[in-house]
């Protein structure tokens, strides 16, 4: 190992990464999904239209959410439930199923490359894991689309029975598993909740400017705050 790998070994042991708008860029995987997917359930009712644009904070001028939206943060369930309260004439379960399919579909935005990224991470000798909000199968389904789901060690979603984010509880269970210190851990992540759990949890926190928050709304959360994930390596081997 040369003295730059040292250096980086050195810093952290292991790397827990958010997924949407952190290993996948969220506006370009998500924001034109969501205005079809809005669409299509409203289909001529006028009114329905209005309250999921409404409900979902969805901008139809830019076809992104806005930084306020229950996609951003809140949990698979969460969403589903907010869907289900919109649309009465159907119910949480069949919402779920017909969420649950679409999302598995959608063609997911890297970031950066994310093959050579973490392969280089893991020639680091760190370990690596994902902690999303989103459900453990989705999170599967959509690594495996881009097919980096076995360079990951650990793959912890919002009902993987430790909680979700912001609480520090799930982030505590990924450092467990392998005997991590937890201020030896960096929680890597494009919205306040990711960086408050990690904060929550003692560990490390980096901010990436892929989702919807931007640098000032993260730095007061964030010990360094990058433009995207590629950016660790020479974080990493910084002083």
């Amino acid at each position: 190992m040369d003295v730059s790998m040292v250096n980086a070994v050195k810093k952290v042991d292991a790397l827990l990464f958010d997924k949407d708008g952190t290993l996948f860029d969220f506006q370009a995987t998500w924001g034109s999904w969501a205005g079809d997917f809005i669409e299509r359930r409203a289909v001529d009712d006028v009114a329905l239209l209005e309250t999921l644009i409404d409900g979902l904070h969805y901008d139809t001028e830019t076809r992104q959410f806005r930084p306020t939206s229950p996609f951003v943060a809140c949990t698979h369930g969460e969403v589903v439930q907010r869907l289900s309260n919109m649309v009465p004439s159907r119910s949480f379960d069949e919402i779920d199923a017909l969420l649950t399919g679409e999302v598995m579909q959608v063609p997911q935005v890297e970031a950066v490359p994310l093959k050579p990224f973490l392969a280089a991470l893991k020639e680091l000798g760190l370990r690596v894991g994902v902690m999303t909000n989103d459900t453990e199968e989705n999170a599967r389904a959509n690594l495996d689309q881009v097919d980096v789901t076995l360079l990951f060690d650990k793959i912890i979603g919002s009902d993987s029975g430790f909680g979700s984010k912001p609480s520090a509880a799930p982030l505590l269970a990924f450092a467990k598993a392998y005997a991590l210190a937890p201020e030896r851990v960096a929680m890597v992540g494009d919205s306040t909740h990711d960086l408050t759990a990690g904060r929550a949890a003692g560990m490390q926190t980096i901010g990436v400017l892929t989702g919807t928050a931007d640098a000032e709304e993260l730095a007061p959360y964030a010990d360094v705050v990058l433009p995207d994930i590629g950016h660790i390596l020479d974080w990493l081997r910084s002083d």
